[in-house]
């Protein structure tokens, strides 16, 4: 026997949900390169593009956008996203920048300083805006070593899928562990382990 669910274009409506976040960062993006702001995607996004890199096919879908820039750049930064639709807003101390037609911060552009603690127990800051590269034309993404190390000092449970994503498709090794204070070495060898490498 099989179980129907009435649930109409589900496919429709989840590809509508990725066409609406690619339509988002490629908005955000554009006009921060556009107003000659700095800047880094970082998060889920980041670590779409770098699987990328070794396997498209291995890529996680993400519903938000997280975007690395120095605080002093934040007033160039909301005029770059107001000519482009976007408000800024800011909830629970993090910035961000919101569809007025769709406010919820979920889908939102999530803002990140550079080179501060997102948290004053952190063990290290994120990394410096020059920590980027172009991994595609007109997209800046945070290095590898950066977003490791970001994605470590976190530690939520997507924070680790996203490491052992990027450890299934070779882009993290052994290697990655030198330079890593001891808190996260211990946190990224558990994962080495776990994956037998």
């Amino acid at each position: 026997m099989t179980l129907t669910l009435s649930q109409p274009n589900l496919w429709e409506r989840y590809t509508m949900a990725v066409d609406q976040l690619t339509d988002r960062l490629n908005r955000i993006t554009g006009a921060l390169s556009q107003m000659g702001v700095p800047y880094a995607l970082i998060g889920g996004q980041a670590v779409i593009f770098w699987v990328a890199t070794k396997d498209p096919g291995a890529v996680r879908t993400t519903k938000d956008v997280d975007i690395l820039i120095n605080r002093a750049d934040l007033p160039q930064a909301r005029k770059a996203a107001r000519s482009v639709g976007l408000e800024y807003v800011e909830v629970t101390n993090v910035g961000m920048f919101l569809e007025p037609s769709d406010p919820n911060p979920k889908h939102g552009v999530h803002l990140v300083w550079a080179g501060e603690k997102v948290k004053a127990d952190d063990p290290l800051p994120t990394p410096m805006i020059d920590e980027r590269q172009e991994l595609e034309p007109g997209k800046s993404v945070v290095t590898l070593a950066g977003l490791v190390q970001m994605k470590l000092t976190a530690n939520r449970d997507k924070d680790r899928v996203h490491l052992r994503d990027m450890i299934d498709v070779g882009l993290i090794d052994r290697a990655m562990l030198n330079g890593l204070p001891t808190e996260l070495a211990t946190r990224l060898d558990a994962l080495l382990v776990d994956a037998g490498i």
